[in-house]
């Protein structure tokens, strides 16, 4: 009786090649696409949305904020700048050199939700934060639910009522007026 053995795939625990050049030139060979702005380096950037804004934040250490051009055309938004290699310390006495240095540009798609007309930007502890409102119209709205009648219907009922509130107290001034001493 023979039995049946699991075919594994032979290069399963392998890394690709890709992933091997990533490792020994660093990661900028794998970018793509938008990361991929022919620029030496590019900073590390988070994007999250709150319910009243969209918030992007940039680790820029080292990077004088006075030298930074933050711009946005056409819903594109654009943080330009630069890292300056310290020349404090000679050349030949660095060991290792990882960090990067040189010019630098990010650009991002913004949404027509957006008001661009009104973007704050901070900068504090080597993180740039831009905090982008929405326009009202993009702004989530609570709706209330109407239990047991229909909305249309509620909505009448609030109105009559409404209604009849107003004439009650007019006729309940009339009637304090009517019977003040020497209102005739």
């Amino acid at each position: 009786m023979r039995t049946m053995n699991r075919w594994e795939q032979p290069f399963r625990g392998a890394s690709t090649l890709q992933e091997q050049i990533n490792r020994v030139f660093g990661d900028v060979v794998g970018r793509t696409g938008e990361e991929s702005n022919l620029t030496p380096w590019a900073p590390a950037v988070d994007i999250y949305e709150t319910e009243n804004e969209l918030v992007v934040k940039a680790d820029l250490p080292d990077v004088n904020p006075q030298d930074l051009d933050i711009r946005v055309e056409n819903n594109i938004l654009t943080i330009r700048g630069e890292r300056k290699f310290e020349a404090k310390v000679h050349d030949d006495n660095y060991l290792r050199i990882e960090r990067s240095y040189g010019s630098f540009s990010r650009s991002f798609s913004l949404a027509n939700s957006v008001n661009s007309d009104a973007i704050k930007a901070d900068y504090h502890d080597g993180v740039l934060t831009l905090s982008i409102p929405k326009t009202e119209e993009a702004k989530p709205k609570q709706i209330k639910v109407n239990v047991g009648t229909p909305a249309v219907a509620a909505a009448a009922t609030h109105a009559i009522a409404a209604a009849a509130g107003s004439q009650s107290a007019s006729q309940q001034q009339q009637r304090t007026l009517a019977a003040a001493p020497g209102a005739r």
